[in-house]
C-alpha cells in the first residue's frame, strides 16, 4: 500500500453504531484537523486534476467545502457552494431527491456555472449516492462542457454501491476505499 494512502487511513477514525446501530460511521474530521494529512489529500487530488481543465470545484455541503475549497485554489479555479435549499441569496437552481428517509434538494447560484466550464464535483464521502447524483443532474442542467467527480472516501464494505447507483457517464475517483 502506498504510504500516503496508508497515512490517511490510520488516521481516519471509524465509529461504530454511529448515528444508529449498525452503521460504522467514517468520520473525516480527524484527516481535516491533522496537517499532514491535508497536505496529502491536497497533492493526491491535484496531481489527479491538475491536467483536466477544471474551471470550477463545486463542494456539497458542508464537508464537501473544505478539499473542494483547498483543490480549487491550487488548481486556480472558482469554488460554487451546492447547499440546502434556502440558504443561499441570488437565484438559484434546484434538484431534488429522495434519501432513505425522505424528500431533499440541493441547489446552487444560477450563474455560478458557465457552458465553457469544466466542473468537478467534489463531496468528502461516498456512501449511497444520492445527494451526489442530485448535484450531478443539477449541475448539468447548466451545460457546463465536461464533468469529474471526487470524494475523499468510498465505503464499500457495508454492502454500499453508491457509485453504481451514480450510473456511466461521469469519470469518478475517491482517495480511499473502505
Amino acid at each position: 500500500m502506498d504510504p500516503n494512502t496508508k497515512y490517511l487511513l490510520d488516521n481516519l477514525r471509524s465509529i461504530p453504531d454511529f448515528p444508529k446501530k449498525g452503521i460504522n460511521f467514517r468520520d473525516v474530521t480527524t484527516l481535516f484537523k491533522d496537517a499532514k494529512a491535508l497536505e496529502i489529500m491536497e497533492e493526491m487530488l491535484y496531481e489527479i486534476y491538475k491536467d483536466k481543465g477544471i474551471t470550477k470545484v463545486v463542494g456539497l455541503e458542508t464537508r464537501g467545502y473544505i478539499m473542494g475549497s483547498i483543490l480549487a485554489r491550487r488548481l486556480n479555479a472558482g469554488f460554487v457552494m451546492a447547499r440546502k435549499p434556502g440558504k443561499l441569496p441570488a437565484t438559484t437552481v434546484r434538484e431534488s431527491f429522495t434519501k432513505e428517509y425522505g424528500p431533499d434538494a440541493i441547489e446552487i447560484h444560477l450563474d455560478s456555472i458557465e457552458p465553457t466550464d469544466t466542473v468537478l464535483l467534489h463531496d468528502d464521502l461516498l456512501a449511497t449516492g444520492g445527494t451526489i447524483k442530485a448535484a450531478w443532474k443539477l449541475v448539468k442542467k447548466l451545460h457546463p462542457v465536461k464533468c469529474y467527480m471526487n470524494f475523499l472516501i468510498e465505503i464499500r464494505d457495508e454492502g454500499l454501491h453508491g457509485r453504481e447507483s451514480i450510473g456511466e457517464g461521469i469519470e469518478i475517483t475517491t482517495l480511499l476505499t473502505v
